[in-house]
């Protein structure tokens, strides 16, 4: 009878790591696949949050064994420790041999982390990167929004949900084309329509959060230190 492992992987008592027994990820006549490389993997295309659900099910794995893969995955990315699936028919092997690098020389912080946004997890560059990301993405990219689409997606994000009139006020422009692109690019929805004057009411999605890599609209910045005048406009009392 074997304890149960803990989100990190460690059994009770401290008598190391639980081992995977022989699991539909080791496919007869093919290589061998590591639980940690088969998440990481699979984490590499996603192109969003994916959750312990959805990547247990993937791998055809129990949610325990996923969330300790999880959190050597995020050791590894940290700096703080190695990944590598501990198993039965190699528990006898060094960690070299059983393709996990030597830990001899110490472990390298990367320039990306998994976090848990939205409910599910995904690849992000590291704070201190983003800067130097953002400027590459502005340089290369030509889908990106302008400053008119950011000036309004930032108003509905602090405001709703909001009418296109009550849009257009703030921004003292008509916004009908910008709020089709936000529409068109998935980053805003149709929320709700006014009682009274049967008008539109929008609000954004959870793309706009996961783009973000927030959780909710509360980790917003606030507003007000960041405008020098017209924060009547921006009044959210």
């Amino acid at each position: 009878m074997t304890n149960e492992t803990d989100a990190a992987g460690e059994v009770d008592g401290g008598a190391g790591p639980e081992l995977s027994i022989v699991t539909p990820l080791d496919v007869p006549g093919q290589p061998r696949l590591d639980l940690d490389r088969a998440l990481e993997a699979i984490l590499f295309i996603a192109d969003e949050p994916l959750s312990v659900v959805h990547l247990a099910a993937a791998v055809a794995r129990p949610l325990a064994e996923v969330r300790a893969a999880i959190a050597r995955l995020r050791a590894d990315y940290d700096g703080t420790g190695t990944s590598g699936e501990p198993r039965t028919d190699v528990a006898d092997e060094q960690p070299a041999a059983r393709g996990i690098p030597s830990t001899s020389s110490g472990h390298r912080r990367r320039g990306f982390e998994l976090r848990e946004v939205g409910g599910g997890w995904r690849f992000y560059v590291r704070a201190e990167y983003d800067a130097l990301v953002a400027d590459f993405v502005l340089t290369q990219s030509s889908t990106r929004l302008s400053q008119a689409a950011l000036e309004t997606l930032s108003v509905i994000a602090y405001k709703q949900p909001i009418s296109r009139s009550s849009i257009a006020s703030i921004r003292a422009v008509n916004v009908d084309s910008v709020v089709r692109t936000l529409l068109g690019r998935g980053l805003i929805t149709e929320v709700d329509t006014d009682a009274e004057t049967g008008a539109i009411l929008y609000g954004t999605t959870g793309l706009l959060l996961t783009n973000l890599g927030i959780n909710s609209l509360d980790e917003l910045p606030h507003i007000s230190p960041l405008l020098d005048d017209g924060q009547e406009g921006f009044d959210l009392d």
